[in-house]
């Protein structure tokens, strides 16, 4: 499973990338709007920063809602970076513009999709990646793992390239969940990630080895 980063924060990025796991990042205005980067200038050179920062994908969304200002703006974003991944809202402009990029080879990322049949709509129109929300399903008590599970089944009945990135992955157990049931990607915060590397007897452990070291010296 590849491991994105969901943030617009450079000091995280940076700390992913040097665990050697990182491979990619997802980002949105509003994850730009929480590190003070506002202005069109300003946003499109922090996409640009971010690519250099990591090898894999960046997601750079648009924020047109209709089909000729998505394909305007997406085209901008792809000639940004060969990393750019153009990130498009499911609905019917989106889908359309979805199937407009893939025709033309640049990768995209189908995104706020809440169904199994949105799913199987990007998936149609040739999308790179799409990105169900588990983590906001969660929050109105619906099961996000199990649209995973079911656009998984979809996907592999069909052989479908597209791949699921499951987004609005909150904790650990998410990504370990979603790991299970055979998600592509995950993005989530690095504090997630970092959880991973959690447990208790490896910490006594660790412990236990330093200090039958310090009585042999």
């Amino acid at each position: 499973m590849k491991f994105f980063i969901d943030t617009a924060n450079l000091d995280q990025i940076k700390e992913a990338q040097a665990m050697g796991i990182l491979d990619g990042v997802t980002t949105n205005p509003s994850l730009m709007a929480k590190e003070g980067i506002t202005g069109e200038a300003s946003i499109l050179k922090h996409y640009v920063d971010i690519c250099n920062l990591v090898d894999g994908d960046v997601s750079a969304e648009v924020i047109s809602t209709d089909f000729e200002g998505m394909v305007r703006e997406g085209e901008a974003l792809a000639a940004l970076h060969p990393q750019i991944v153009v990130k498009l809202p499911m609905i019917g402009d989106g889908v359309k513009a979805c199937k407009y990029f893939s025709d033309k080879g640049i990768k995209t990322n189908v995104t706020l999709v809440f169904s199994a049949g949105q799913a199987l709509l990007a998936a149609k129109a040739g999308a790179t990646y799409m990105s169900p929300f588990i983590g906001r399903l969660d929050d109105i008590s619906t099961d996000g793992l199990g649209l995973i599970a079911e656009i998984r089944l979809i996907y592999d009945n069909y052989g479908f390239d597209t791949q699921i990135l499951a987004a609005s992955v909150r904790h650990t157990m998410h990504i370990m969940d979603c790991a299970k049931i055979g998600a592509d990607v995950m993005t989530g915060p690095l504090s997630a990630i970092k959880g991973l590397l959690k447990h208790p007897l490896t910490d006594i452990g660790l412990a236990k080895f330093l200090a039958d070291y310090q009585k042999g010296n």
